[in-house]
């Protein structure tokens, strides 16, 4: 079996809100919360499978040159839905703007940046 990726973390302003608007708009639960180094605190929210670490160092100033400090140190994050025009309703209903929305081999796709900047690319596959 090829490897597969578990997680990803980054770091957001607020890992409550963020894992809120993503249970709404992908469907995933909350995984667990805790504390976490440097003082900060953690969400994970997705699957069983796979999921999404939301990761805020609390008082920024106690880590020095790491990507922790970083809000939103990431190009895009990708996420497969099964109804496109479904999710960018919900998408556009939680405030955030949708925009290149493409076609091509072999589905379609758009992005769209939350508080943090954070890029998302939402595809459907057909």
């Amino acid at each position: 079996m090829p490897a597969q990726l578990e997680h990803a973390n980054f770091t957001v302003s607020d890992p409550a809100a963020t894992a809120n608007w993503m249970r709404e708009v992908f469907g995933w639960h909350l995984r667990w919360e805790g504390d976490a180094m440097a003082g900060g605190h953690t969400k994970h929210v997705g699957t069983e499978a796979h999921y999404v670490a939301l990761y805020n160092p609390g008082n920024a100033g106690t880590l020095t040159n790491t990507s922790y400090e970083t809000i939103g140190a990431l190009n895009h994050i990708a996420v497969v839905v099964d109804d496109l025009d479904a999710t960018e309703k919900t998408v556009l209903a939680q405030g955030f703007t949708t925009g290149n929305h493409a076609d091509y081999e072999p589905g379609r796709r758009f992005y769209f940046h939350d508080a943090d900047g954070i890029e998302y690319e939402v595809v459907q596959y057909d």
